[in-house]
């Protein structure tokens, strides 16, 4: 894999209908930021097998994607994303995961049957991440797929696991510059369109006291590129006459 793109997918009709506040996007956005890394998309989507199902190919179609996946892997008729998984990812082929059996068994007892004890009915393949809350695991497939209850109590941690035992830290450094420039976005985007492929650009329009302002923001891991395309604003701005804010110096 080349530099891993990070996926989330926070599953919960009860987020959307606004019966539950989310709290696993910032959770895992932050770790990642901690780590070097940032997010390529995420997704909030109701409990509804279709739905999942493609959400997952998207993520599936991108050979650098990572995904972490929040609920849906409990014993109730709604929880689906175990069997959704094992569709996209398995083929549709999963087992009793032995391990994840004997996990079940043991903190629920004879409650373990008859239905929670398919909380261990997984992909074929699975690994287990640790729960602790209680002992019934999450899962992941291909060291890049995890799966975590809705509990951000038990997800947390899984989220930790999982990025402390293979997403550690993005050892290729990423070099940012910004300005702020008083005009709008109009004037710079004849610039903008030049900028290449190796730096990321991202323009923010914003009014302060009516007046138009654009901040330019350019990110790479080519220093060098970086540099020179930052200068190609620097010096368009300073012979259209614009005065602009660079790392807080007014320029």
């Amino acid at each position: 894999m080349k530099q891993p793109n990070f996926y989330s997918v926070i599953i919960g009709t009860e987020l959307l209908n606004g019966r539950r506040k989310d709290a696993h996007f910032a959770f895992l956005n932050q770790e990642l930021l901690k780590r070097g890394w940032t997010h390529k998309g995420s997704f909030v989507i109701e409990d509804d097998p279709l739905l999942m199902e493609n959400t997952f190919n998207l993520i599936k179609s991108d050979e650098n994607s990572v995904m972490f996946c929040f609920g849906g892997i409990g014993s109730t008729p709604d929880d689906l994303t175990r069997e959704v998984a094992a569709k996209v990812f398995r083929e549709e082929k999963m087992e009793f995961n032995a391990k994840a059996k004997e996990l079940v068994e043991n903190e629920f007892k004879e409650k373990a049957y008859p239905h929670r004890i398919y909380m261990s009915y997984l992909p074929v393949g699975a690994k287990l991440l640790d729960n602790v809350v209680n002992r019934v695991p999450g899962f992941y497939l291909d060291d890049r797929f995890f799966f975590t209850p809705g509990f951000p109590s038990m997800s947390q941690a899984m989220v930790l696991q999982a990025l402390d035992t293979y997403y550690i830290k993005n050892n290729i450094n990423k070099y940012r510059l910004s300005l702020t420039a008083n005009c709008g976005e109009s004037d710079l985007i004849d610039l903008m369109k030049e900028v290449p492929s190796k730096v990321e650009l991202s323009s923010l329009p914003k009014f302060v006291d009516n007046k138009r302002q654009t901040v330019i923001s350019l990110s790479s891991t080519d220093e060098k590129i970086l540099d020179n395309s930052f200068e190609k604003f620097i010096s368009q701005l300073k012979k259209l006459q614009v005065e602009f804010i660079l790392k807080d110096i007014s320029l």
